[in-house]
């Protein structure tokens, strides 16, 4: 049988409780006697019932959650934590002060009313709701909560269309300052991330002996290794990237040698020497010089992943080059592969279907009124 009483000087009122044979003693964080035995029956109602109890569960706050939530972040090295301190920016606009026990899927629905008349798109959303639903994971996996409520997922229309065809890409390189020519030339071949793998390239992952380049695992977005062999075009790019690194050094130090060369500038794509850390103004002149506002670094990521199928490479190989993790990049760039188009109109063939409809159209000897005739006929 339970109990309430007061402890000591808390103004709380306290409530004890046996769980498999042993006492439980628990603030309720209440000054109201009513509400205290509310909260007893409450848990001797969940241990009659066979139920979890976690007695602090009623004290866990949205900030608690976030902060875990950031913190697993951290510890993990995700490479993407600023998208995720955004959305739990705006989640605390919402949810600041929130029980954790009172963010239901109602409340939550509101949130999503509220963010979609601010004028944030569903993908937007979205990923604020993946944030809120890790966040009651995390929660759940440390026994600080007994549940999650139901997360909504709104539609999207994700499907991109970004891409640059051949001539688009010329007139864009032509139009690209000298330092960002071979970084376009290499995003759109083999499509990885300009940012985080291109721009931070050094040339301790280029083999030229091998001919090929490589990205060490934990240093990709998806915190995979990869490895592609370079083509003739890209490796003839890389080794004047070489030469051009080598001839800046040797102007300070005539007697350095490569290693000397590799340490002064360790990036394969640079910018006099420096590393390149922001490319926005040019990105944005080149594209207004080209015709092309509105077009985004991203667009060769698709670009090189679209051309990849279409030069009948398997599915998983080009994954595999552009470092894209699932299959479903493939429906939101909406790319079909143009062999399996051909081997799709091939089995829509049917043999016989062309000379029965045309052979008798083809008979200059009957004239209309007779074709029709036989036609209905048969």
């Amino acid at each position: 049988m339970g109990m309430i009483y007061k402890r000591g000087e808390s103004r709380f009122w306290w409530i004890k409780y046996y769980r498999n044979g042993r006492p439980v003693r628990e603030s309720t964080g209440t000054e109201k006697e009513t509400e205290a035995k509310r909260i007893l029956r409450e848990r001797e109602g969940d241990i009659a019932a066979g139920r979890p109890v976690i007695p602090q569960a009623n004290r866990v706050r949205f900030e608690e959650l976030a902060e875990d939530f950031l913190t697993d972040y951290r510890v993990n090295g995700k490479r993407s934590l600023d998208r995720a301190e955004r959305s739990v920016n705006h989640l605390k606009t919402y949810f600041a002060g929130w029980k954790a026990v009172n963010i239901a899927t109602p409340a939550i629905r509101t949130y999503i009313d509220r963010r979609q008349k601010d004028g944030a798109e569903n993908g937007t959303i979205n990923r604020e709701l993946a944030a809120l639903k890790r966040m009651f994971s995390l929660a759940l996996q440390a026994e600080k909560l007994l549940r999650r409520p139901h997360i909504p997922h709104l539609a999207e229309d994700n499907v991109r269309t970004g891409f640059f065809g051949e001539i688009d890409f010329l007139a864009l390189q032509e139009a690209l300052p000298a330092y960002l020519k071979p970084v376009a030339a290499f995003a759109y071949t083999y499509g990885w991330r300009i940012r985080s793998e291109i721009l931070g390239l050094t040339w301790d992952r280029v083999d030229f002996a091998a001919g090929t380049v490589r990205l060490d695992p934990g240093s990709t977005k998806n915190r995979d290794g990869r490895t592609v062999i370079l083509t003739a075009d890209l490796r003839r790019i890389l080794l004047e990237q070489w030469e051009k690194a080598r001839a800046l050094v040797l102007k300070r130090n005539p007697e350095a040698s490569p290693r000397d060369v590799r340490k002064a500038i360790p990036w394969v794509f640079h910018r006099d020497g420096k590393c390149i850390k922001s490319f926005r103004r040019a990105w944005l002149t080149a594209c207004k010089k080209a015709g092309m506002i509105g077009r985004i670094p991203h667009d060769f990521r698709r670009t090189a992943v679209r051309n990849m199928v279409r030069a009948g490479i398997p599915e998983r190989v080009a994954m595999m080059i552009s470092g894209h993790k699932t299959r479903s990049v493939f429906d939101r760039y909406d790319i079909v592969s143009e062999t399996d188009l051909r081997a799709a109109a091939a089995r829509l063939s049917f043999p016989g279907l062309v000379a029965d409809v045309v052979s008798p159209i083809t008979e200059p000897e009957a004239p209309i009124e007779g074709r029709v005739t036989a036609w209905r006929e048969s």
